[in-house]
């Protein structure tokens, strides 16, 4: 089976179906949370990816479109893209939004799926080995696949010594999922943060049991362009330019 593993969408419509069209044909699509929040058009990001075949997570921007998280945890700019949301969401997608799940296992019981971590499926970012390493406590199956820092990495966990190392996840080279234990970020579709605009997202072969990372340049004035549209905050309307 081929599966579509995305994450960080942030309601970037041009950059989802750009990916979308390069990543087909796909059997499934894994979505690690964060739909909406920041970008222009969470409801068309929502009904996009309900029109395939999905298993979807919460985020913590799908949590505070909700009214589920503090807000003021949130910096002023998301802050304010989380209330334009929230504004903006149809009555059945934050029906949906709501029912999403924290975390699953899935795959026969081969793959855990988070948002932000293991320990915390929601907040937590996992951005060194050593939090990584904690992390490896509070899933029982080989693979975590996670989302939240925007940023493709894989940790692996060494079992001779209980710790954990870190290495950028390799760019359309596919990485075997055995015999290690791993912890994977694919990186985000909507918003990356590794200083590479292009959108990223990830392919796995569940019969070759491999995970193939792929970026993708997308039309990003064109998102900018609908962000200015609904006054979205500045910064966040740059930012899509330099991956950060």
């Amino acid at each position: 089976m081929r599966i579509l593993i995305v994450s960080d969408i942030h309601a970037n419509l041009v950059a989802l179906d750009t990916v979308l069209a390069q990543a087909a044909p796909f059997d499934r699509v894994w979505c690690l949370g964060d739909v909406v929040g920041y970008g222009p058009e969470p409801n068309a990001c929502i009904e996009r990816l309900r029109s395939f075949d999905l298993l979807c997570l919460a985020g913590n921007h799908d949590w505070a479109a909700l009214g589920k998280l503090d807000l003021e945890e949130f910096n002023p700019d998301a802050r304010r893209a989380a209330m334009w949301t929230r504004e903006q969401l149809t009555p059945e997608n934050l029906a949906w939004l709501g029912a999403l799940p924290e975390r699953v296992p899935t795959q026969a019981e081969r793959f855990t799926l988070v948002h932000g971590s293991p320990r915390y499926p929601i907040w937590e970012y996992v951005m060194t080995p050593v939090v990584a390493r904690a992390n490896f406590d509070y899933f029982d199956t080989p693979i975590c696949l996670m989302g939240h820092t925007h940023v493709p990495v894989i940790y692996r966990y060494r079992p001779n010594d209980r710790t954990a190392t870190a290495d950028l996840l390799p760019e359309n080279s596919p990485v075997k999922l055995n015999p290690d234990r791993m912890m994977i970020n694919p990186g985000s579709v909507g918003q990356p943060r590794d200083g590479d605009p292009r959108a990223a997202y990830a392919i796995l072969d569940s019969d070759a049991l491999s995970l193939t990372h792929y970026r993708i340049d997308y039309d990003i004035v064109a998102t900018q362009t609908k962000m200015e549209q609904a006054e979205l905050p500045h910064r966040l309307v740059t930012r899509l330019s330099y991956g950060w």
